[in-house]
């Protein structure tokens, strides 16, 4: 434990950051429906985001090249710092919209210099400790963040000015840091089509939950919201909660389930377990005491360690270490297309049918994933088991940041697999 006391500062700071940003997550959405914002308008709000944070992933790296890491880190806490406050001074979707897009980008950026710093910082030894204290970090201050609602009144001020705080405070550790910084980011080839090749399973299960976990984070606040009551904010923050932990406690043991069998029979099942959670939402929830908590257990359960399954599927097929990386910058980045869509969509639908229906679409979402799954094992063998990647290893990568090219070309135009992937599953 003590080879990672010289990353404290990192992990102090990235802790602080994700603390401002799970605050204002749940926030923005709860103070947007108080305000009578339309459902496709708090939508958008999540779309927004995504898509500013896929911008930083493709662009944010310029910055990161040309100042360095602790300039470009002070300079995004600044900007989304400043951005927290605007939203309580101007109430005004199109206004809310260009802010969140430019939370997301400076997030995406603050979130790549982070982990390729503790990347760089970390040795083999201790790489999978380093990252593992990173994602309870992760969670947990996100959980804490969730709960910070219950503090004050989401149509007062305070709320929006502790937000801002934290995000403030989180350049501290970093700026006063005396850890060097790491050398500047790998850059990557952006080639989608060559991952879809390799694993369509692996890319369809991330766009999935992309669509699905951003309409979650976008709209499921105004979901609780309206399903116990405008006065029942603390128990939004509850709800909330209560999700992101049920998908800390799922990672770890479909993780390891998935290490002994054909990882694609996991991944149908945790589609299948997240759309019976759904289901369960829209039809018995307001029938069963707390119910709402208990199938938003069930559905932070299944639902958030897909992704992380679906990058170890992915990497099972993957022959060159070299690769690993490209391959987790290429999944996060088909995460977010599916993160722009999916708040859109949701809201969409639920603009027509109610808010109530807001985990129908997603289990739909996670049906069609569990039968895409399903398609593709009838089409190709599983991977070895012999041949798995931990998935430990899996999570690490997945929280592996690079420099992504977004101007690179296409490989293989024939269609044909590249000599050094084995045959898509």
């Amino acid at each position: 434990m003590t080879s990672i006391i010289p990353l404290v500062p990192l992990l102090l700071s990235i802790a602080i950051l994700l603390m401002g940003n799970g605050l204002q997550g749940t926030l923005l959405p709860v103070r947007a429906g108080m305000e009578a914002f339309g459902s496709v308008e708090i939508g958008i709000l999540g779309s927004a985001y995504f898509l500013g944070f896929m911008a930083g992933c493709l662009y944010g790296p310029r910055v990161v090249r040309v100042v360095g890491h602790i300039r470009t880190f002070t300079g995004m806490v600044a900007v989304a710092s400043t951005v927290v406050l605007i939203h309580a001074l101007v109430l005004e979707p199109i206004i809310w919209w260009s802010l969140r897009a430019i939370t997301g980008f400076c997030f995406a950026v603050l979130y790549m210099v982070v982990e390729s710093w503790l990347n760089e910082k970390s040795t083999n030894q201790n790489r999978g400790l380093v990252f593992s204290v990173y994602t309870i970090i992760n969670l947990t201050v996100i959980t804490v963040g969730q709960l910070l609602l219950m503090t004050a009144d989401p149509k007062s001020f305070p709320l929006f000015a502790f937000a801002s705080i934290l995000v403030s405070i989180a350049a501290v550790p970093v700026a006063l840091t005396r850890i060097d910084q790491p050398a500047p980011l790998e850059v990557v080839q952006l080639r989608l089509l060559r991952l879809f090749r390799i694993s369509p399973v692996g890319v369809v299960g991330c766009i999935a939950v992309g669509v699905a976990n951003g309409a979650f984070w976008s709209l499921a606040p105004v979901y609780a919201l309206n399903a116990m009551g405008d006065s029942a904010v603390s128990s939004v923050a509850i709800f909330m909660s209560i999700v992101v932990i049920a998908g800390a406690i799922g990672q770890y043991p479909l993780g390891r389930l998935s290490d002994r069998i054909d990882r694609r029979l996991v991944i149908i099942g945790a589609c299948l377990g997240s759309a019976t959670a759904g289901i369960g939402m829209v039809l018995l929830a307001a029938y069963i005491p707390f119910g709402v908590f208990v199938f938003g257990f069930m559905f932070g359960l299944f639902a958030f360690p897909i992704y992380a399954l679906s990058v170890a599927h992915l990497n099972d097929f993957i022959t060159e270490p070299s690769d690993y990386v490209e391959a987790a910058s290429g999944l996060l980045l088909v995460f977010a297309i599916g993160a722009i869509a999916g708040p859109t969509l949701a809201s969409a639908v639920i603009d027509l049918v109610g808010i109530q229906y807001l985990f129908a679409f997603t289990a739909t979402v996670h049906i069609l994933a569990a039968a895409f799954c399903a398609y593709r094992m009838n089409v190709r063998a599983p991977a070895p088991v012999e041949d798995h990647i931990a998935f430990n290893d899996a999570v690490v990568l997945a929280q592996t940041t690079a420099a992504v090219d977004p101007l690179s070309p296409e490989d293989g135009e024939t269609g044909e697999t590249a000599p050094d992937e084995k045959p898509a599953v």
